[in-house]
């Protein structure tokens, strides 16, 4: 089970939600460079924050959430900021969204002219660890 709450709301998402990035997070960072004389200079450090969390559906028939469940993660993805919790896996992790990847976004699987709650959308939330 996937759930993400501001601490009043808590929305179960769809269990076919995929931790994309999950495998590509590295934690130690180091950065190279000469230094006038020509020697090496490397610093090394360890991240202990931001590692991202982007949460899709594997494909388009999968992981299909409600306009309900949108409409309160489009809210909560316009406000600055905004501090959740994300349980995933048995793990809780307070996370931001990561609006400097597009945050939220959110696409019905089968256009209507009028939405309704009983509406189905694929949707991709990206998240970051803090």
């Amino acid at each position: 089970m996937i759930t993400i709450s501001d601490g009043t709301i808590v929305l179960e998402l769809n269990p076919d939600l995929f931790w994309s990035d999950e495998d590509k997070w590295n934690p130690i960072q180091q950065a190279v460079q000469r230094t006038l004389t020509g020697a090496l200079d490397v610093q090394i450090g360890t991240l202990t924050k931001g590692r991202p969390i982007t949460l899709e559906p594997e494909d388009d028939s999968s992981a299909w959430m409600r306009s309900s469940i949108v409409a309160q993660l489009r809210n909560w993805a316009a406000e600055p900021a905004k501090q959740l919790t994300l349980t995933l896996r048995n793990q809780t992790r307070t996370v931001l969204f990561r609006h400097q990847d597009g945050g939220f976004e959110a696409r019905p699987v089968v256009h209507y002219r009028d939405r309704v709650d009983e509406d189905f959308y694929l949707c991709v939330i990206r998240l970051m660890e803090i």
